[in-house]
């Protein structure tokens, strides 16, 4: 029994949307329920969002819609257009905005990574520095 063309076409577009259903649950399959997985061994940890924002804190609260993150820290370049320099700044979210945050919630969708920051990484000893200046004030 063989399939006139209209039915060859048919049976490769019914196969194509299926394939693209597949792979379409494999890349979110894990989105909502792979977070159980994730070990916050470290007290920070790296949050990387698909704007290129990078922000370390402790993650208190995941799975769902959003990421609650406190004691947050973010990099910020400084630029001395004198001397034709740029130097990276770690900042203690809060500490310079109006609103005076103690925690942020991260729409889920948005971050592409979490990681552990090391306590003896660069961003874990800048973090131990602010952390022990805020102690001095």
């Amino acid at each position: 029994m063989s399939m006139n063309h209209s039915g060859k076409h048919t049976f490769f577009y019914i196969f194509g949307l299926f394939c693209a259903a597949l792979f379409v649950y494999g890349c979110n399959s894990g989105r909502d329920g792979g977070q159980g997985a994730l070990k916050l061994d470290t007290e920070y940890q790296a949050v990387l969002l698909d704007n290129g924002q990078a922000y370390f804190g402790k993650v208190e609260q995941t799975g769902g819609d959003f990421i609650r993150l406190k004691d947050v820290f973010y990099i910020q370049s400084r630029v001395d257009k004198d001397k034709k320099l740029t130097a990276n700044v770690l900042i203690k979210r809060g500490a310079q905005e109006w609103h005076s945050p103690d925690s942020m919630l991260i729409n889920s969708k948005h971050v592409i990574f979490m990681e552990p920051v090391s306590p003896s990484s660069k961003v874990g000893q800048l973090i131990k520095e602010e952390k022990s200046k805020e102690g001095k004030k």
